[in-house]
């Protein structure tokens, strides 16, 4: 697998091989990953919330299990406040992968069960931000995400 260039900054991850398969140490979950393009994404994507936004790793949650019509689905990244309240679900998918409207509806129908206030899509080179509006039923999109606000 060639790991691509992503329009993020550049982390310095512990990839290693084991028998050909590569691995990406988690710094969330504490363990290594096997390194897929989707998950390429999800590790450089992690790191900007960290050190680009300030979001506290301890308010990460990766892999989050949901039912949605009685099927069981994973949603990639959600963040909480220190309230304990979830703020932002990020929808990660490999380079190669467009972000369409169908992706865009896959985080939407998601945010049904989690009723998150901020959404994000991302395939490591374009990502888009909206901010939901439950009451009116709408959402905005934001030029980019903001910073993380303790409180």
């Amino acid at each position: 697998m060639t790991l691509l260039p992503l329009n993020l900054p550049p982390y310095p991850f512990k990839i290693s091989d084991k028998n050909g398969q590569l691995f990406l140490f988690d710094e969330i979950r504490k363990k290594e990953v096997v390194l897929t393009p989707e998950e390429w994404v999800r590790q450089h994507f992690i790191q900007f919330l960290i050190k680009e936004r300030g979001y506290p790793r301890s308010l990460i949650k990766l892999e989050g299990g949901l039912k949605l019509n009685q099927q069981a689905k994973r949603t990639d990244i959600i963040l909480f406040n220190n309230k304990g309240q979830k703020v932002l679900l990020v929808e990660c998918k490999a380079p190669s992968v467009k972000i369409t409207q169908q992706v865009f509806d896959q985080v939407a129908r998601y945010n049904w069960v989690h009723r998150v206030p901020v959404l994000a899509v991302t395939n490591g080179l374009q990502h888009y931000y909206c901010k939901i509006d439950f009451d009116n039923n709408r959402f905005d999109f934001m030029p980019e995400l903001e910073n993380y606000i303790p409180g």
